[in-house]
C-alpha cells in the first residue's frame, strides 16, 4: 500500500539582471508582444509549453541553473533589453491626438463593464467570441491611449476544457485556477489593507474583493465574492463562468453592475462613460440612479443624467443570448436595492418589460432603457436589432430609431502570424502606425510572389503539424486502434502537403450549421479525395454543455470523420481555446462560415483568418456582407454563399420544410464554390497549388481587411460615435445643480402628457408633377394639444422606393412655423425635389437641445 503523495513547488529566485522578468509576466502585454514571450519562450521551450503559455507559472517552476545561465548569456540578454524597450514604449506611448478630439484625457475616463474578457489562453476568463471581442476592445483601447478601465469578474472556473470521447461525445472538463497563476493583483487602500466592497444581495450583505489585471497601461478590474466573510453559497457566486442556473446568473449580474460601480469609487475612479457589453452588466444602471437618489435627484432626473452617459452594446438576435428573470427573482435578490431608487417598484420593473403585464425582466430592454447610446455589431446586425426592439420606440420606423451599428474588428497584434510580422518589418517598417491608413495596406501587393508563399506554406505546415499532435493524442486517449489512427493522420502528417486546407472553427450553436457541408455527402468525399486537387477539411469548436443540439453537431463530424471515405481527409479536434484558433486562423488556406442569416451578428474567426491572407468562404452575414469584395481575381478577396430570400427569413423560423429547403439550396452554393472555383483556382493549371491567381486572392484579403476589420478601427468607432459624445453628454448633465437633467425629465413627462392629442395634416392640395426649376409648396396644420412650438420639429422626408418597395430616404428638410390660428400651428417648406420619381412623407416629432437621439422619445406623427 503506497503512503501519501505531497505536492512541492521548488521556486527560484529571479537573478538582479532578469528581474523585470516578473514585472513582464504580470503585464497581459504579453498576450500580443511577441518580443516578450519570446524571452520566456527561450529560456525553456518545453516548460513554456507545460505551463500553458503562462508566464507568471513558467517563472514559478523554471529551473534555477536556467535563469543564471540567461543572465550571464549576452545573447538572451539583448533579446531581454529589447523586449523591456517594446514593453517600456507601449507604456509610456502617452495621449494620442486622435483620441483628444473626442475625450479629455484629463476629465474623462470609459469604464467598460463586460461578463468576460477574452485576452489569453493562460487567463481563462473568457467563454468565447463575447469575451474575445472584449479582450481585443481592451487591447486596442490601450494601444491607442484612449482613457480606460474594464470591470468584469473573477472566476476560479473559467469555460471548461473540452475532450470528445470515442463516441464523439464532448467531455466538460471543468478546471479550477489557483490566482497566484494568473497575472493579476490584489487591489489594497491607503493603509495597505485588502480592497472590499458590498453588495445586498436578498437578505445579505456581499463582500467583494478586487482584482487588477494590467493590460499594458490599462487596467481590468476583476471582482471575486471568494472571501471568508460570506457564506459558503455567496463565495460561490462568482466561482463559475455562466455556472448554475437562473439565480446564479441574476447573483453574478448585481455583483458585476452594482459591485463594479461600487469598486471604482472605493479605486477612486470617477468613469464619464459606462459601456455595458451585453445586458449582463446592466443592473449598474441601479446603482448609478441609487446614487443620484441619494444625493437628492427625484428618480426621472437620475434617470436622465446616468442615461446620458450610458452605452450599450447588444451582440445577438438570438434570444438565448438575453438574460431575463421573472419579477419574484428580481423582488428577492434585489429586495433591499428597489425601495432605494426613489420610485415605484412596478415601474422600476416595467423598465424591462415592453409589455405591461408581462412578469419578466428583459435584461437587454432595461439596459436600452436605461442608455441613450445604443448598437448592433456590423451594419445587418444593426438593422435586425432595431427591428427587434422596435416597440421601445413604437411610431419611430426601425432605420430611424436609436440603435446604430459599429461593426466588430480583432486585435491585429494578436492574430497576425509572426512570420508575416517578421515579413513586415523587412518589407515596410512603419506598419504598426498605418493600421487604419487603407491606401497603405495596398502595398502588400509588393510582396514578391516567391516570399508571400513561403510565408503561407509555412504557417500551413505549423497547423498542419500541430494538428497531427493534437488528432494522435485524442484518438489514443479514446483507445483507437493504431492502424485507424495512422490512416486518420496520413495527410496533415505530411509537414509539405500541397493540400488545399480548408477550415471551420467556433462556438457550436445550431445558426452556425457546422454540418452544412455535409449536405451530400458523396459530393463532398470526391472534394476531398479528388488525387489531382485533394483537401483537407478541419473542424474544432465547443458547444455549450447545456447545449444538446450543438453537441450532436460535433459527433456527427467525430462520427463522419472516421468513415472509410472521410478518414484523413476530414478532421474534428477536440480542445479548442484561443491557442488552437490562432493556429488555424492562420494555417489553414480557406475559412468557412455558414450561418442562418441574419444571426451572425457579426462574427470574427473570417476577420482573424483574413488578416492573414486565408481566403473566407461565407455566407454575406455579418461583417462579411461590408467586407466582402467581388469582381474578377484581380479584385475579389474572398468567395460569397448568398442567403436564400432573406427578406423572408423571419418567415423560415417556425417553417422546418422552409429552412431544410434553405439549408440544401445555400449548401449547394457552398460546394459549387469549392468545387468550381476555390479549388481550381488554388491549384492552378499545373495543379501545384498557391497558383498567381490565388495568391492574388489572398492578397487581397489581407489588403482590404487589415485597415476596415481591426480593432483599432472598432474602438476608435466607438470613440468618435459614442464614447465622445456620452462624455459631452455627461459633462452637460451633471454640471453643478443638475439643471439640465431636472429640465429634461420635466420636458418629457410634459410631452408624454399631451403626445396622444398631437396630430399633423395636410393644408391644401399638393401637386403630383413639377416641371424643373420649380418646388413643392408644402403646408401643414399641426394640433399641438397644450405643447409650444418650441416643443417640436416638422420635417419632410424625401426618398425613393428601392427593388423590393421598401422607402429609402436620401434627405430631411425642416418646415418652419408660418403662422398661428389658434387651433393649429400653420408649417411651411418650398421643397427643392430630387430628379425623376420620387416620395416624401411629413412627420412631426419631440424637440429638445438635450436629446442624446433626436428620436430617443419614441414618439412621432405623420401626416
Amino acid at each position: 500500500m503506497q503512503g501519501q503523495t505531497f505536492r512541492l513547488e521548488l521556486r527560484p529566485r529571479i537573478p538582479e539582471k532578469l528581474k523585470r522578468l516578473e514585472e513582464l509576466a504580470d503585464n497581459l502585454i504579453y498576450a500580443w508582444d511577441r518580443e516578450v514571450r519570446g524571452v520566456f519562450w527561450r529560456l525553456d521551450r518545453e516548460l513554456w509549453r507545460d505551463c500553458g503559455n503562462n508566464p507568471k507559472l513558467f517563472l514559478r517552476r523554471v529551473g534555477q541553473d536556467k535563469l543564471e545561465a540567461a543572465a550571464e548569456d549576452r545573447d538572451f540578454l539583448e533579446d531581454y533589453h529589447f523586449a523591456l524597450s517594446s514593453f517600456d514604449s507601449h507604456i509610456a506611448a502617452g495621449d494620442r491626438p486622435e483620441v483628444g478630439k473626442h475625450l479629455n484625457f484629463e476629465k474623462d475616463l470609459v469604464a467598460y463593464f463586460c461578463a468576460e474578457f477574452g485576452l489569453h489562453e493562460s487567463f481563462p476568463i473568457y467563454s468565447g467570441g463575447l469575451g474575445i471581442l472584449a479582450g481585443d476592445h481592451c487591447k486596442a483601447a490601450a494601444d491607442l491611449g484612449v482613457p480606460f478601465v474594464g470591470v468584469g469578474l473573477l472566476y476560479r472556473q473559467g469555460y471548461f476544457t473540452q475532450q470528445i470521447d470515442g463516441q464523439g461525445r464532448q467531455q466538460a472538463i471543468a478546471n479550477a485556477v489557483d490566482f497566484d497563476d494568473l497575472p493579476v493583483s490584489l487591489c489594497k487602500g491607503a493603509e495597505g489593507k485588502e480592497l472590499r466592497v458590498t453588495v445586498q444581495i436578498a437578505d445579505r450583505e456581499v463582500q467583494l474583493r478586487i482584482w487588477l489585471a494590467r493590460i499594458s497601461d490599462a487596467a481590468l478590474y476583476l471582482l471575486d465574492s471568494d472571501v471568508a466573510e460570506n457564506s459558503d453559497a455567496d463565495r460561490k457566486i462568482t466561482y463559475q463562468l455562466y455556472g448554475g442556473d437562473s439565480d446564479t446568473r441574476i447573483q453574478q449580474e448585481i455583483v458585476l453592475g452594482i459591485g463594479g460601480v461600487r469598486a471604482l469609487r472605493a479605486l477612486g475612479k470617477k468613469p464619464t462613460v459606462f459601456h455595458m457589453n451585453e445586458g449582463h452588466a446592466a443592473f449598474l444602471i441601479l446603482e448609478r440612479i441609487r446614487e443620484q437618489v441619494a444625493a437628492g435627484l427625484d428618480f426621472d432626473s437620475a434617470l436622465e443624467l446616468v442615461s446620458a452617459g450610458h452605452v450599450f452594446t447588444t451582440h445577438t438576435p438570438v434570444p438565448a443570448g438575453h438574460d431575463v428573470f421573472n419579477h419574484d427573482q428580481m423582488r428577492w435578490f434585489l429586495g433591499r436595492t428597489l425601495p432605494l431608487l426613489g420610485t415605484d417598484e412596478n415601474r422600476l420593473l416595467g423598465m424591462g418589460s415592453v409589455e405591461h403585464a408581462s412578469d419578466r425582466f428583459n435584461m437587454t430592454t432595461f439596459a436600452l432603457r436605461g442608455s441613450r447610446f445604443h448598437n448592433g455589431v456590423s451594419k445587418i446586425h444593426g438593422g435586425v436589432a432595431s427591428r427587434m426592439e422596435q416597440a421601445l420606440w413604437p411610431q419611430v420606423e426601425p432605420e430611424d430609431n436609436p440603435i446604430g451599428y459599429v461593426t466588430n474588428g480583432v486585435h491585429m497584434h494578436t492574430f497576425i502570424a509572426r512570420a508575416w510580422t517578421q515579413l513586415f518589418h523587412d518589407s515596410f517598417r512603419e506598419w504598426r502606425n498605418k493600421l487604419l491608413d487603407v491606401d497603405y495596406w495596398q502595398r502588400i501587393d509588393t510582396i514578391p510572389y516567391d516570399a508571400y508563399v513561403a510565408v503561407r506554406r509555412k504557417l500551413k505546415r505549423d497547423l498542419l503539424v500541430d494538428v497531427s499532435e493534437r488528432l494522435r493524442r485524442q484518438l489514443r486517449r479514446n483507445g483507437v486502434p493504431e492502424a485507424i489512427i495512422s490512416r486518420a493522420t496520413q495527410h496533415v502528417s505530411d509537414p509539405d502537403s500541397r493540400a488545399l486546407v480548408l477550415g471551420f472553427a467556433r462556438r457550436f450553436a445550431t445558426y452556425k450549421r457546422a454540418t452544412l457541408i455535409l449536405a451530400d455527402e458523396a459530393r463532398l468525399s470526391r472534394l476531398l479525395n479528388n488525387p489531382e486537387r485533394p483537401a483537407i477539411l478541419i473542424f474544432a469548436g465547443k458547444a455549450h454543455p447545456k447545449d444538446q443540439p450543438g453537441q450532436e453537431l460535433i459527433k456527427k463530424l467525430y462520427e463522419t470523420s472516421l468513415k472509410p471515405e472521410f478518414i484523413g481527409r476530414l478532421i474534428m479536434i477536440e480542445g479548442y481555446d484561443m491557442l488552437l484558433a490562432r493556429n488555424l486562423v492562420q494555417g489553414c488556406d480557406v475559412w468557412l462560415n455558414n450561418p442562418e442569416y441574419p444571426l451572425e451578428a457579426s462574427g470574427t474567426s473570417g476577420e482573424k483568418a483574413g488578416i492573414n491572407g486565408v481566403v473566407n468562404v461565407s455566407v454575406l452575414d455579418g461583417w462579411w456582407d461590408e467586407g466582402f469584395v467581388g469582381g474578377d481575381t484581380a479584385h475579389i478577396n474572398g468567395f460569397a454563399v448568398k442567403p436564400v430570400d432573406p427578406r423572408y427569413w423571419s418567415s423560415l423560423v417556425d417553417d422546418t420544410e422552409a429552412r431544410a429547403r434553405r439549408d440544401e439550396e445555400e449548401g449547394k452554393q457552398l460546394l459549387d464554390i469549392l468545387e468550381h472555383q476555390v479549388a481550381p483556382l488554388y491549384y492552378g493549371s499545373h495543379n501545384r497549388g498557391y497558383a498567381a491567381e490565388w495568391v492574388q486572392i489572398s492578397k487581397n484579403s489581407m489588403k482590404t481587411l487589415i485597415p476596415r476589420f481591426n480593432s483599432a478601427r472598432q474602438v476608435m468607432d466607438y470613440v468618435r460615435q459614442f464614447y465622445g459624445p456620452a462624455a459631452r453628454q455627461t459633462a452637460l448633465f451633471t454640471a453643478p445643480g443638475s439643471t439640465l437633467a431636472k429640465d429634461l425629465a420635466q420636458w418629457k413627462q410634459k410631452v408624454r402628457s399631451h403626445w396622444s392629442g398631437v396630430s399633423l395634416s395636410a393644408a391644401g392640395g399638393i401637386p403630383e408633377t413639377l416641371f424643373h426649376g420649380e418646388t413643392l409648396p408644402l403646408r401643414v396644420h399641426a394640433k399641438l394639444n397644450g405643447l409650444s412650438a418650441d416643443d417640436v420639429v416638422v420635417e419632410c422626408v424625401v426618398g425613393r422606393h428601392d427593388a423590393e418597395g421598401h422607402f429609402v430616404a436620401a434627405k430631411v428638410e425642416p418646415l418652419a412655423k408660418t403662422g398661428d390660428d389658434g387651433d393649429a400651428l400653420t408649417y411651411a417648406l418650398d421643397l427643392q425635389p430630387l430628379p425623376g420619381l420620387q416620395h416624401y412623407r411629413v412627420r412631426m416629432r419631440p424637440n429638445h437641445t438635450a436629446l442624446s437621439h433626436p428620436f430617443e422619445m419614441g414618439c412621432v406623427v405623420w401626416v
